[in-house]
């Protein structure tokens, strides 16, 4: 959902949201390219959402969905849960958000026009005392081509822009209407005024530079293969490597062995990491993130009937969506017992006037709760991205033969899909819980010493990392899950030394410094001239580099 680049030196990188609007005539409004189909929101999944929600109520000590059912007019309680519990790192802010001035005013100075006078003073003299040149400046207004990051969020609806997100759940976001062309053409673009808007870097100097990209472990190889070559065959840098991102995160929090849980705001990633080694058998990946806890916010204050009589929409207004998201970072945390707060909620109804209402949500933990409890959460539904794609003729890590109808040895699927488990792939569950997937994952390891070692190193990134209450609440329920015939008496979640939303960057930045023989490093002419062939004069398809990167780093 977000781009986050920066130079080794800063602190802290630039946070951008990974999409871009560009400007259409044929688009009476705007449109969004990754428009989902449906949303699994049946009459079925409404009652699953609803039992869900009274397993939480028990478990948090709140009245059931059933019992609570305020008319709309209620006037707010006089006692609430008190604002002042939450971290510090919550921040609540009830500021409105503007419309994204999509128009590009360009000023004509009397000085140009009559610089374009004199050029055709000796065709028609009489232009030299036309309307124009005797105005100081006249403006032109027309549509912006390109708008990135929140200002591409927040257009208004009328106006004519297909707004795109290259990235979506942890792959590329193909589909009938998002092509693979234009998503790589997306990216390359975001990131190179990300390159060239922030960090002031012009193309022309970019062979001086060296990029270091950190990416999940969802990603298939033929994907991180058109990254890495839009960072060195488009973007020009001289050299590159890859690294993962929960080997990323342990190093940035300053640790070699940990259970890394990185919530991201689609997809949330377990990997468990040994002596600075991502092992590549215990990577999950969960179809669920900060976005859908966003939405499950929402679904429990209209069950709740405290919401406004606004027409909020996040998945059609990507505006509504960035306003839920504020919410939720400013006031859901995981508390025992009734917790309510009262927040300012604005509609983005019209674009000429925004309204909004003081109002009071109920049941702030049971969003946050849908982590461990995934059936409280409705993700979207995409179309896939066709079948044949994923097959990569020249994977780097395996050999493909050809049958003569055609069709690969194993029936027409890649190469990899006839493994039980091949550290290429990620194994995902629907509909398995935050508390399983960690218990799963650590008990993958099969070794005891280990195991007790990564239940004591837990570490949380991303967003939602940082919601007050979730530490205690996975500590506890993870030592209750694991089965009894394991001899592990504790279970504990180190605090993170810095924002939990930027350690995979930092430890990005930690990984290039340690790396001082540049084994693992890609050159431009390299990559563009023998790529990953098989054969070629420098081998990729030996070892890891793309894929995970083990870089095998002990403590002394």
């Amino acid at each position: 959902m977000n781009v986050r680049m920066g130079f080794a030196s800063q602190d802290v990188p630039f946070n951008i949201p990974h999409c871009i609007a560009r400007h259409k005539n044929d688009a009476p409004k705007l449109s969004v390219r990754d428009q989902r189909l449906n949303c699994r929101a049946g009459s079925t999944h409404n009652a699953e959402r609803e039992r869900a929600y009274d397993i939480i109520a028990s478990m948090l000590k709140i009245p059931f969905l059933g019992e609570v059912s305020p008319s709309e007019n209620q006037p707010l309680p006089p006692k609430m849960g008190r604002l002042d519990g939450l971290s510090s790192q919550q921040n609540k802010d009830d500021s409105i958000l503007t419309w994204t001035d999509v128009m590009d005013k360009s000023i004509k100075t009397s000085t140009s026009i009559e610089r374009s006078v004199n050029s055709d003073a000796d065709e028609d003299p009489s232009q030299s005392t036309s309307d124009d040149g005797n105005k100081p400046n006249s403006e032109e207004n027309k549509y912006k081509e390109m708008i990135f990051g929140e200002d591409a969020l927040k257009i208004p609806p009328s106006a004519p822009y297909y707004l795109g997100r290259p990235i979506r759940r942890g792959h590329f976001n193909i589909s009938q209407n998002y092509s693979l062309h234009q998503v790589l053409e997306d990216l390359r673009t975001i990131w190179n005024w990300m390159l060239t808007e922030k960090l002031h870097i012009n193309p022309k100097d970019r062979h001086l530079y060296s990029a270091i990209l950190v990416l999940g472990e969802t990603f298939d190889n033929r994907e991180m293969k058109e990254m890495l070559s839009i960072v060195l065959c488009d973007l020009g840098f001289s050299t590159a490597v890859v690294h993962q991102e929960a080997l990323a995160a342990a190093f940035g929090n300053g640790l070699s062995t940990a259970c890394v849980v990185n919530i991201g705001a689609q997809v949330t990633q377990v990997v468990c990491v040994e002596d600075g080694v991502a092992l590549p058998h215990t990577a999950l990946a969960l179809p669920y993130g900060g976005d859908d806890i966003s939405r499950c916010l929402l679904w429990v204050q209209q069950r709740h009937r405290t919401w406004p009589n606004f027409k909020t929409d996040p998945m059609k207004k990507p505006i509504d969506m960035l306003m839920l998201s504020k919410i939720k970072e400013g006031y859901s945390q995981i508390r025992s017992g009734s917790y309510d707060a009262v927040s300012v909620v604005h509609s983005y109804e019209h674009e000429k006037s925004v309204g909004h209402q003081k109002t009071r949500l109920s049941a702030l933990s049971v969003p946050p709760m849908g982590l461990l409890y995934p059936r409280l959460l409705i993700p979207e539904e995409f179309p896939p991205p066709p079948r044949p794609w994923f097959q990569d003729c020249d994977d780097m890590l395996e050999d493909t033969w050809q049958t003569n109808d055609g069709l690969s040895g194993n029936g027409g699927l890649g190469a990899w899909d006839s493994y039980q488990m091949l550290p290429t792939r990620v194994k995902k569950f629907d509909n398995i819980g935050l508390v399983e997937a960690i218990v799963s994952s650590v008990l993958s390891t099969g070794r005891v010493d280990l195991q007790r070692k990564l239940f004591c190193s837990i570490q949380l990134v991303g967003g939602a990392a940082s919601t007050t209450g979730l530490a205690p609440v996975l500590e506890q329920r993870v030592l209750n899950t694991i089965p009894s015939n394991q001899p592990v008496e504790k279970v504990e979640v180190l605090q993170s030394r810095r924002n939990p939303l930027f350690i995979p960057w930092k430890g990005g930045v930690i990984l290039g410094v340690l790396d001082t023989t540049r084994d693992a490093w890609i050159h431009r002419e390299d990559w563009i001239k023998n790529g990953i062939h098989v054969g070629s004069g420098r081998k990729y398809k030996d070892s890891y580099f793309l894929q995970s990167q083990l870089m095998c780093y002990y403590n002394s």
